[in-house]
């Protein structure tokens, strides 16, 4: 997979996974997998079709010993979630990443957001959007 390879390639290696228990992300997690270092996998029922404020409250609850977490989840939150993060003071400020996503979210796309802080204290505002990869952005994509 594309985004396998991208993610290996930007040194991206998630010590925490938290994925939806659906049958679609689950495939997209087997599709980003092995990992090199193999990380705690948490499903979550909870995260299946999940609002913003879950999909926060989720990586909230993650030990402080994580370094990296990724989270496989479903739109609309993720979209939202990713916003939220952003935070209004964060899309002033003409970051073309951020105004690409601002324009959705789509299948399948990667946002690699930095976090300062312990998990438990993220908030809205709090994440810097590092890079915001879609698909067709990827080498071999169509288009």
């Amino acid at each position: 997979m594309a985004m396998r390879t991208a993610m290996e390639g930007l040194g991206l290696a998630p010590d925490v996974i938290l994925v939806s228990t659906s049958r679609r992300t689950l495939q997209t997690l087997e599709a980003l997998e092995p990992w090199a270092d193999t990380p705690l996998v948490d499903r979550l029922d909870t995260l299946y079709l999940a609002s913003a404020p879950v999909m926060l409250k989720a990586i909230q609850e993650v030990g402080a010993m994580a370094r990296c977490v990724l989270l496989v989840g479903h739109n609309p939150g993720l979209h939202d979630l990713a916003m939220l993060l952003v935070g209004a003071q964060g899309a002033s400020f003409g970051n073309p990443d951020v105004r690409r996503l601002a324009e959705g979210f789509p299948t399948g796309a990667l946002a690699e957001f930095t976090v300062t802080g312990p998990w438990h204290g993220l908030d809205e505002g709090g994440g810097r959007l590092a890079r915001f990869l879609c698909p067709r952005d990827l080498p071999g994509a169509g288009g």
